[in-house]
């Protein structure tokens, strides 16, 4: 008898087609043989436009003998955008201006000069844009203590994520998380920026030692796993916009 324990089944694949519904109530079903399956909290899975609930959709369609939900990020966002995001608004936006209280592009190296230079660049057009797009004015500093923004701002970022649809909120809170930027997040929403660049971004500082001394095998991995991340999220904004 083998003393590893068992493993959880994964349920089979029970339907022939997935495919994305006509609207109803202002919503697009995701179908599988016509029937519309339903989130943990038994909400059916529809989504605010054809574009999502294809992106969903496909998805489902994608997965074969068994249904693996790790192989499913979009449809796991829309599970937390359907059941959780909706009872739990002020807590998700107070964490998006958490995270913009720690934003990764605030913290900035005092050396190497190359490596200034390039955040002061790169991070230093974003914060621009945040300031100009949404009033965020969000202010640098050198080194990793932590120092806090104006209240203010993380008020205006609060206020902003509010204002957010449930799904739109939902991927927001999601990268701000995986990117350690809220401004990354929002900027990626808007189109501003691709998965790939906001995730580059986010590891300008890795990305940087590794031009000097080499690629770290494990580093190299880890950032192909969130690579993965990044362009659902990506295509998530993208649907949500069109």
């Amino acid at each position: 008898m083998s003393d590893k324990p068992d493993l959880i089944e994964k349920p089979r694949r029970f339907y022939k087609a997935a495919t994305a519904g006509d609207a109803k109530d202002g919503l697009y079903p995701v179908l599988l043989d016509g029937r519309t399956p339903k989130s943990p909290q038994k909400k059916p899975l529809a989504l605010p436009t054809l574009a999502l609930a294809q992106v969903v959709a496909d998805e489902w369609e994608a997965q074969e003998k068994v249904i693996d939900s790790t192989a499913m990020p979009a449809t796991r966002l829309a599970f937390t955008a359907i059941d959780r995001i909706a009872e739990t608004r002020a807590e998700v936006a107070r964490e998006a201006a958490a995270y913009a209280g720690s934003d990764l592009l605030c913290y900035r190296a005092d050396g190497p000069t190359p490596l200034i230079e390039r955040q002061d660049r790169e991070w230093g057009a974003m914060l621009d844009w945040a300031k100009a797009e949404h009033g965020v004015a969000l202010e640098p500093i050198t080194g990793i203590i932590h120092a806090p923004q104006p209240p203010a701002t993380l008020a205006a970022v609060e206020a902003l994520a509010l204002r957010l649809d449930d799904f739109s909120l939902a991927g927001v809170a999601y990268a701000a998380g995986l990117f350690g930027s809220t401004v990354l997040a929002l900027a990626l929403r808007a189109g501003r920026i691709t998965g790939q660049k906001a995730l580059d971004l986010s590891r300008l500082d890795e990305i940087y030692q590794a031009e000097q001394w080499g690629d770290d095998h494990e580093a190299v991995t880890r950032a192909a796993n969130l690579a993965v991340e990044a362009a659902v999220l990506e295509r998530w904004f993208a649907a949500l916009r069109r």
